[in-house]
């Protein structure tokens, strides 16, 4: 009995992987959560709020742009961040999909 040839999507897969890559840290899912509790918020009050170093919380949130997990907003001086939740759905999409075959 011949296997059926499983066909893998791969550019969905790395996207999948690199977002698994950004949420792989505790700091970096702390700072997601604290963003999809307050739905948008600037750069100033994550860091003050959950008492992290600015160098520090502006790396973890560049991770998390480049995986295309938030969104970003200039307000001025300011920048505010929002989750990509569609991003989030895409990602668990294609793991699930890779997953099922």
């Amino acid at each position: 009995m011949r296997k059926a040839k499983i066909k893998i999507n791969s550019k969905e897969l790395e996207n999948a992987s690199q977002v698994l890559r950004a949420l792989a840290h505790p700091l970096r899912l702390k700072i997601l959560e604290f963003i999809d509790k307050n739905k948008t918020i600037n750069v100033n009050k994550i860091y003050n709020t959950l008492k992290l170093e600015q160098s520090i919380t502006s790396q973890h949130l560049r991770i998390l742009r480049l995986a295309g997990l938030v969104n970003t907003k200039r307000e001025g001086k300011f920048i505010h961040y929002s989750i990509d939740y569609g991003k989030v759905a895409q990602a668990n999409k294609s793991i699930k999909n890779f997953l099922d075959k």
